[in-house]
């Protein structure tokens, strides 16, 4: 079986036990993230898509670990 590529921020919540918006702050401003958004209009909200890639993940858990 495959290892994923691309990891949500529910996933990395889960995986770390950390609430999905401190994930949110930890990843959004990373370099090499992926933000998909749709910014707001009129009266909608936007809405924003982020995946993390899994070097990331494995680098910012190597950064706040040591």
């Amino acid at each position: 079986m495959r290892e994923k590529e691309a990891y949500t921020v529910a996933e990395i919540a889960t995986l770390t036990g950390l609430s999905t918006g401190t994930i949110r702050r930890m990843f959004e401003n990373e370099k090499g993230v992926l933000i998909l958004e749709r910014p707001e209009k009129m009266h909608k909200r936007r809405y924003r898509s982020i995946r993390i890639p899994r070097a990331v993940y494995e680098r910012v858990l190597r950064k706040i670990t040591v």
